[in-house]
């Protein structure tokens, strides 16, 4: 019961640090406010977003999600208020959720407030639905969630683990062949050198200086 309790709390404390809040000015050009995150190949990802302010009201707030891939999720222009998105994640990469607020009355200082909350995995799905359909008990569905944020954590450390493998290998290959060029080198200027003592050595000969 106490891992459960810390796993919950853990889980509370993810939540906040992902809830941003900020303020985006309005500009006449555009300038883009991104929020980065990774995500792993096949998790789902949801994005709820809320901005004051209304459509019509002087201001264009735009979304664009991507990611570092160029993979495009979904783009949504001139929204106000409450706007979710939900995706599944097509590679192991990072996502990039921009905004920009774009100012359509010249001449006036205005900007839009918007609040930002990204879930990824077990976060992002829909637990009570999950616990109406299978009937589950309150310990039920927390060991439920216990389950699969192990899952998430054992397939993150896999990746990492392959991740470190790849690199590993392209370290040994570039160290492989710096050492053989390396080598390459001292061969060529070695001869070099005894080319250039022979040649002089004939040239003083020629000379009858030795």
């Amino acid at each position: 019961m106490q891992f459960l309790n810390l796993s919950i709390l853990l889980a509370f404390f993810t939540q906040l640090i992902c809830g941003l809040h900020f303020d985006i000015p309005a500009n006449h050009h555009s300038e883009l406010v991104c929020v980065r995150d990774f995500v792993q190949q096949g998790q789902l990802v949801v994005i709820s977003l809320f901005s004051d302010g209304s459509v019509g009201d002087g201001q264009m707030l735009n979304l664009y999600v991507r990611d570092t891939l160029g993979n495009e999720y979904r783009t949504k222009r001139d929204f106000a208020g409450d706007l979710r998105v939900a995706f599944t994640a097509s590679a192991n990469a990072a996502i990039d959720i921009c905004l920009e607020n774009m100012a359509q009355i010249k001449g006036a200082a205005m900007s839009r407030s918007v609040e930002l909350d990204i879930e990824t995995g077990s976060e992002a799905r829909d637990w009570n639905l999950i616990s109406a359909n299978n009937k589950l008990k309150p310990v039920e569905l927390e060991l439920r969630k216990v389950e699969e944020l192990a899952d998430e954590i054992v397939d993150e450390l896999g990746y990492l683990k392959n991740r470190e493998e790849r690199l590993r290998d392209t370290n040994e290959s570039t160290n492989s062949r710096v050492t053989r060029f390396s080598l390459l080198i001292i061969i060529v200027l070695g001869c070099l050198g005894a080319w250039q003592l022979n040649y002089l050595r004939n040239f003083f000969k020629s000379k009858n200086i030795i």
